[in-house]
């Protein structure tokens, strides 16, 4: 019966020998080999040793016999990430030359590149394979924030171990650096230089041993990209490349310059696994997505085309309308919790700060920085921002804006909402926003994804986390002559031949902004970018509802007594489902201001939730019927504090509070009702009333 299970364990753990036994025989499978069969006995570690490593490699021998570095032990290394090391530290010492790791965003691979590194150092290990040296290692990125989180992640080597080359550092002393072992930079300081001479030149090409090209797919290993200079330039080295996403019809270079992955950890996996969040989507429509001009609209700027449909691409771009752009923010901000933190992707930098101005403008905080810009525009500044929403102890900025720059690399893990007011048209880049979202942190079991602009339909691609496709194969075509100009910030504007069209601006008649209707679908997706229901969401997020109720009658019976529902909630609690994680499930379907009761029945038969206002009302009718105007009053101060905080101001530890808060004392309070047990009676019988089957 495990012979199944036991393959399955092993292919996930990458391991050759596998074993299944039911206490009376042991099925034994060699994953390598296909061999599978009865034996006699368990093999002895020695056994299995020798069959997992039976051809003898002293750099193999060596690598494993540096254990991997636990940071003090602040960070325990997962089991896929001992898996991807020990793929590359074997193709290392199979002297393969050119490397790739493909894993998911925010599965640790700036974390996997030190554990690399960490042995390679250990070991002495160099080009010459002679133990002579430690070995120079090489870290490129394409931005600066990349660089120096990856340099600052190295921070358990020896300080003199570490370089970070800038071009402000060469200027200074006058030539590159070469003192040291683990050097960070970004391809464009490397293709910088003095008299287009590229600093990269001033280096023998020989000089590193390993070089590691973090996000490769984004241009490093690009045959049109000037950045490939800098890999031929420095061939002699081993080359890792790490990237997140295997889909190879988009980056087909970046598989043809490195080969097959030697391992694969998918989004899937991570969130399976528990190592990445969940996500739930809300799709938004509104009734000006599209926009055909009309004469009592005014254009301001530029000349409109009558009669043309302005779809989604052009907006932003082509077109600008301020109102459509303050709707939707609007309707955003109304959605998010304001304390989260979140990313908005705009069409362009200039989209990124007319929204930045109208979050800030409609805000409920009165901190100026709430919501700031991160762009290429934005420099230092820019960065500076970046740092402080990284940082997990800061709540300002807790809205960023950005067109491209945010999209990959970026380490911030409590980000809570992912806003896209543009398209997406790349399945990488769609990869990379939504891997901006599912980094672990305390207290975050989901996040969300606002989408406006339709690119949900990404995950309904088989490419969405599918296995990589074979590239096809094409030759090499030859390098250009001259170096092509770096990858934009984003991508220009449409223009005429000869000059440059003028973006146009419209602005909407008054009042025609109050008049957008808009619609939101909340969906929610399984690992593999499946639609879920809510049911399945949380029994993946939580486990199964426990089985304490037959049906909806039961479970409504249960929750209109104070007593019962106490016992209930404690077992809910006892089996895993405490006060925190019905709170998150309550926001999870958006029912915050619903009783808990509408939150379990939703989740149990899909009944829509009503809020707890909607609930007072609709059975006050009942509640007052026979009672005289004290005991009204007194009911009306109860359900008013049920409105604002929930149904644990019906329980019955709650009395005395309420009547001290009501009446001070409880002599007064038995003067106006009667006596304590009249009032007790009273307390507990409205509830039935409250949540009673009605008939619309």
């Amino acid at each position: 019966e495990g012979v199944a299970q036991a393959k399955n364990y092993a292919e996930k753990l990458h391991i050759d020998t596998t074993i299944a036994c039911n206490g009376n025989e042991i099925y034994q499978i060699r994953m390598d080999t296909g061999v599978e069969g009865l034996i006699e006995r368990f093999p002895t570690p020695d056994e299995l040793w020798d069959m997992t490593f039976a051809s003898q490699n002293l750099w193999q021998e060596k690598f494993d016999q540096i254990p991997f570095e636990d940071i003090g032990g602040s960070k325990d290394v997962r089991y896929y990430q001992e898996i991807a090391v020990n793929k590359v530290m074997g193709a290392i010492a199979g002297e393969k030359q050119r490397i790739l790791l493909t894993m998911a965003t925010g599965t640790g691979k700036t974390f996997i590149a030190f554990q690399i590194v960490w042995k390679l150092f250990h070991t002495r290990w160099n080009l010459k394979r002679d133990g002579s040296r430690r070995p120079r290692v090489l870290f490129l990125a394409d931005r600066n924030i990349l660089a120096d989180q990856a340099f600052n992640a190295f921070s358990a080597f020896p300080e003199d171990a570490l370089v970070r080359i800038s071009p402000t550092e060469i200027r200074k002393h006058g030539h590159v650096p070469t003192n040291g072992s683990i050097f960070f930079t970004i391809f464009q300081t490397f293709m910088s230089g003095p008299d287009n001479t590229p600093y990269f030149g001033d280096y023998p090409a020989d000089f590193f041993d390993f070089i590691i090209i973090d996000e490769c797919h984004r241009g490093g290993a690009n045959d049109e990209s000037n950045w490939r200079d800098i890999m031929e330039y420095f061939s002699p080295a081993v080359q890792l490349g790490l990237t997140a996403t295997p889909k190879r019809q988009d980056n087909a270079d970046t598989y043809r310059y490195f080969g097959d992955p030697v391992y694969i950890y998918s989004l899937k996996e991570g969130i399976n696994d528990g190592y990445l969040t969940p996500f739930k989507v809300k799709r938004i429509k509104t009734t000006i997505d599209d926009y055909i001009y009309t004469p009592d609209d005014q254009v301001v700027e530029g000349e409109i085309e009558e009669g043309k449909i302005y779809i989604e691409p052009d907006f932003n771009r082509i077109i600008e309308i301020k109102e459509r752009e303050a709707k939707r923010v609007k309707i955003f901000l109304s959605e998010i919790d304001q304390r989260e933190k979140s990313i908005v992707f705009c069409a362009t930098q200039d989209h990124a700060a007319a929204v930045r101005d109208l979050v800030n403008q409609f805000k409920q905080s009165t901190t100026p920085n709430y919501c700031v810009r991160v762009t290429a525009n934005d420099g230092e500044l820019g960065e500076q921002y970046l740092r402080e929403f990284q940082d997990n102890e800061k709540t300002i900025p807790t809205i960023l804006t950005t067109s491209q720059k945010l999209s990959t690399g970026i380490d911030a893990r409590n980000i809570r909402n992912i806003i896209l007011m543009r398209p997406v048209n790349s399945m990488i880049e769609f990869k990379q926003i939504i891997g901006r979202g599912t980094r672990l942190f305390d207290g975050k079991e989901f996040f969300t994804l606002f989408d406006f602009v339709d690119a949900h339909h990404h995950f309904a691609d088989p490419e969405w986390d599918g296995e990589p496709m074979p590239p096809e194969p094409k030759p090499y075509p030859e390098p250009p002559d001259e170096p092509q100009p770096p990858w934009p910030e984003e991508p220009p504007e449409p223009f005429e031949p000869g000059e440059k069209r003028k973006k146009i601006k419209v602005k909407l008649r008054d009042g025609k902004e109050r008049e957008i209707q808009h619609m939101i679908a909340t969906s929610y997706w399984s690992a593999d970018g499946n639609p879920i229901s809510a049911e399945e969401f949380l029994q993946n997020l939580f486990g199964t509802l426990p089985d304490f109720f037959q049906d909806e009658a039961e479970l409504r019976e249960i929750w209109s007594d104070p007593a019962t529902r106490r016992a209930f909630l404690d077992n809910l609690a006892a089996a895993g489902y405490g006060r925190e994680e019905l709170s998150i499930l309550q926001k999870l379907i958006d029912a915050e201001k619903s009783d808990l009761f509408d939150v379990l029945d939703y989740v149990a038969y899909s009944t829509k939730p009503m809020t707890r206002e909607m609930r007072v009302a609709t059975a006050q009718v009942e509640i007052f019927e026979g009672l005289n105007a004290k005991q009204k009053e007194f009911l009306e101060f109860v359900l008013t504090q049920y409105i604002e905080s929930g149904v644990e101001e019906l329980d019955q530890e709650k009395l005395p509070k309420l009547l001290e808060l009501k009446y001070q004392a409880l002599s007064d309070a038995t003067e106006e009702l009667g006596g304590v047990a009249d009032i007790r009676s009273l307390f507990i019988n409205f509830q039935r009333h409250l949540y009673e089957v009605r008939v619309a």
